[in-house]
Order: C-alpha cells, then structure tokens, then sequence
C-alpha cells in the first residue's frame, strides 16, 4: 500500500476545519442570522439545492472537509492508504464520534451511508459522483474500504457533505425517513436541526456531544427566512438579525455607514451561467448556442447585477482560474461579437431570430437585473426573451429531469475541477448531463481527467475540455460574485467559506 496521507497530531483538532479557532471564544448565546434563499429541504442525499448545502452542512458531515485551499482535510476520517495501482482506498474512521440520537458512529454506518449514495435507483442527485465506486465495505469498526473500478484522483474531495453524509446505517429502510430527515437531525455535526418550518425559519442547536471539545461556540443559530432584500436590511438595522449575506450593490452601499455594522467581502468558488438545454429544439443546433453566446456581454451582465462586487468568467470558476482555468484569452466563442451572431443564427435557419422562454428563479436578485440586461443584448440579434420567473423548487426538479430549457443558474463548486465538471457534463448514465449536451469528445475528457493524479496532466487535459464547453456552449459562465456578508459588531471571527456554504459558524461566537 502506498501512504498518501496519514492523521497527524494537529489535524485531530485542526483549525482549519470549519475556519480559525478563536483564542478566547465567548461560549453561549443565539445568533441570528437572514436569509433570502429557503431550503427546499434538509436532506443530504437527495435534496440537490445549494440552498440546502449552505445551512446542512453544519449538521451532516462526510469524511472529508472541502478545504477552501482544494485539499480535502480529513474530518469523520482520521486518514487513508491508496493501492498502487490507485484503485483501493482505506480508511480510517476517527473513533468518539456520536450521531445526533446518541449511537456511536462505525464503519458499518459509513459503509452504509456511502453505498447508499451511490447506487443510483435511490434518486440522489450526487450518485453519479461515485459512479466509479464498486462496492464499499467494511474492515473493521473503524476501517472502510472504498473500490474503484476506474481512477479517480479527486475521491477524498468527493467524499465530503455536499451530497451525502454519514448516517445511521438502514436509516433509510423506513419509508418515512424521506420526509422525517427534514424535521429530525440524525448528522455528526457541530449543530443539531431543531426546527425547519417552511417560509419562516430554520433553528439549529449546539451539538453538546460533537467530537470535537469545545466546538461549536455558540449555543443556537436561527435562520430566519426574509422574504426580500428590503425586508432584510431593516431587520439588520433594527438588530433583529445578526449576519446577512448581501448580493446587490445598492444594499451593500445602503448599509456602509450604519454604525454598529462591518461589511466583508470573501473570495468565491460561485459562478452564474446561463444553461442551454438541447432537448429544445433551437438550442438542439451549436450554431444558436454558438450565436448566444456571442451576443452576451458578461461584463454588461456582472455590472447589471452585483457592480463591482464580482469577476467576469471565461470557463472557472474566479477562485480556480489561476490553477485550473484556461487562459481567458484562448476561450473561443466569447463576445460581443453581434454580426458574427446574426450570421450563425441565420447559417442555422433563423435569419429573423425567434422567441424563447428564460427561467429565472425567485429569490435570486441578480437575476432581475441580469435577466433584462440579457433580453436586451438578445433582441440585438433577433431573439425575443420571455421570461418566467419560478421558485427554486420547481426549478431543481426541472434541473434533475434534465429539463433545464433556458435558464441562469447560479451554484458553487467544490474546489476540484472533476467536481465540478463531471456530474454536470458528462454523458449519462456515468454523468448526469442535465443540459443535454451529449458531447462524446468532452466525456472522454472528463474520464481522463479524473484518472490523472499529476497535476499538470490534469491542468492540460482540463484545459482542453474548457475549449470544448466554450465552443460548443452548452452553459455561458458569467461571472462570479464576491461573497459579501454584514455583521454586527458583536458577531466575532465569522469567516465565510469560498463556497458560498456556512461553515464558518462553528467557530463564531458572539461578544459580551
């Protein structure tokens, strides 16, 4: 066997893990935080919403932490061996950690958890994540063993919270246990799910038994849902909430000299896109997503939306592109180039344009102004945008059928470029291709790209499949936007993950 990584004293209680540690935390206390964006549930497994990602973190934990840095920390694993020939993975799984009903976690609860995930007739959104995982079993109480029928280079990344998590083993025997998961807490995390009621709030309480001492700071975090950006505002300045997300610039500035309060702006993992779904029939034809994609001034868009509170995108995500993107000057297809547009959307059979129909999702603020601003720069070459607006619930299950049509999307990526390509774009069933792109060239170079561990093979590779998606366009990425949160004074060392998700409230207390 060949040790890649092993525990090492410190990583046992790593600061790292969910942000810095305080030196001298205030122990105790309820923050209050606003949110805009509601879960559509609580569910690891199945719930696919980035939404839900945000907030379940803190309450369901994988193996692995998704380091902001892109290395995967070990945290329900203690440290792992890889075979050589890069198939095998062994585990070791850190003992002393409970679930929330007070069982102990073993191997036979990952084991399950994992195996789970990954057979797909169990409708998670992340199985085909695992799709190169043949069986997952058990060594001993706290030793799992992963086997991979392909290699895959970015497996510890992939065994972190996004989708999945470790539960109970046969949770999932019940055939209630789909709807109980979203009113009961059955995680390993620092938090506790109280209470989830929808279009109010979700309450989360500290986890008096969690593994790590001394961790979480803070007794109980309410998240209360806020139905606009105004309503928001006034419940910060009326000390009603503690910490907000902010995404539109003109709330940033409303709030940038009210006493009391501190503005931070984070790096992001985010991106927006727009998506372009083939299984209609104009988009069907490379020609009319090539001339879209022409016609979009993303730096019209990202000005539109947030200002200057975001990077304009090539094909990466901004806190990637220095390791993993293609240089923006090599991307093909980029605009405003309008004639160009016109003379492809007429080479394709609509010299005088046609309608189409862009989803966009409630809750979302960026989408307003982008979604004008985009109608505008479309009309240009003959395309007329109607635009329908629907909630996130509705569009997550038109997004899992594959049924995306024309929409924004806006999600985070974990820092790895398989992570964030391969469910996305790679053919069914090993991929998910929600946009219907069924692109032969790209899946082969996903699959070469997830077996490669030297880092510049992977670069190369991954640089290739970049060319691929921007020439033939089944998603135009936009921008990404900085991570911008408000604080009251009394909230202390609140970090917020590139990501987007809240993992930083572990290790945020509040002040006397």
């Amino acid at each position: 066997m060949l040790s890649l990584l092993a525990l090492s004293p410190s990583m046992a209680n790593d600061a790292s893990l969910y942000g810095p540690a305080a030196e001298n935390p205030v122990m105790g206390g309820r923050l209050n935080m606003g949110l805009l964006l509601e879960p559509p549930g609580f569910d690891p497994f199945h719930q696919a919403a980035d939404a839900r990602i945000r907030l379940s973190v803190l309450v369901y934990q994988g193996l692995f932490y998704e380091g902001a840095n892109g290395q995967a920390i070990p945290l329900l694993a203690e440290g792992y061996e890889i075979s050589e020939d890069g198939l095998v993975y062994t585990i070791k799984i850190r003992k002393g950690v409970k679930f929330h009903n007070g069982g102990d976690m073993t191997a036979e609860d990952v084991a399950y958890s994992y195996n789970y995930i990954r057979n797909p007739d169990n409708g998670s959104p992340g199985a085909g994540d695992f799709s190169m995982v043949s069986n997952v079993e058990v060594v001993d109480d706290y030793t799992v063993r992963f086997t991979l029928t392909n290699k895959n280079s970015s497996l510890p990344m992939t065994l972190g919270n996004k989708y999945g998590a470790v539960v109970p083993k046969g949770y999932f025997d019940d055939e209630n246990s789909k709807n109980r998961i979203n009113s009961e807490s059955v995680g390993t995390g620092p938090f506790k799910l109280v209470e989830f009621v929808p279009n109010s709030h979700v309450a989360l309480e500290r986890n008096e038994e969690y593994w790590e001492a001394g961790v979480p700071y803070l007794d109980a975090i309410d998240f209360s849902i806020l139905p606009n950006s105004a309503s928001m505002l006034v419940a910060l300045q009326n000390k009603r909430v503690d910490l907000v997300p902010l995404s539109r610039p003109q709330d940033v500035q409303q709030v940038s000299t009210v006493p009391g309060l501190t503005i931070e702006r984070w790096p992001s993992l985010a991106q927006t896109a727009i998506d372009l779904g083939s299984e209609l029939e104009q988009l069907s034809d490379v020609r009319v997503r090539q001339a879209i994609s022409l016609a979009v001034d993303k730096n019209e868009i990202l000005q539109a939306s947030v200002g200057e509170y975001g990077t304009v995108l090539g094909t990466m995500v901004s806190g990637m592109q220095e390791s993993w993107g293609l240089p923006l000057d090599e991307v093909p297809m980029q605009g405003p180039d309008i004639e160009k547009a016109k003379a492809l959307l007429a080479e394709a059979g609509y010299p005088d344009g046609f309608k189409m129909t862009l989803t966009t999702i409630n809750g979302f603020d960026w989408m307003d102004p982008a979604s004008v601003t985009l109608q505008e720069q479309l009309a240009q070459i003959g395309i007329t945008l109607d635009i329908q607006r629907v909630d996130l619930g509705v569009w997550v299950n038109n997004f899992r059928s594959s049924q995306m049509g024309f929409t924004f999307n806006d999600w985070a990526a974990q820092p790895d470029p398989n992570l964030l390509f391969y469910r996305h774009f790679h053919k069914k069933p090993d991929g998910a291709d929600f946009r219907n792109w069924n692109n032969d060239e790209a899946s082969a170079l996903l699959d070469e790209g997830r077996a490669e561990s030297d880092t510049a093979k992977r670069r190369d590779i991954y640089n290739r499949f970049q060319v691929v998606l921007a020439e033939t366009v089944p998603t135009i990425m936009l921008y990404s936007p900085d991570h911008v949160t408000v604080r009251s004074d009394k909230v202390q060392n609140f970090t917020q993950h590139p990501t987007g998700w809240y993992f930083g409230l572990a290790r945020t207390y509040l002040s006397e």
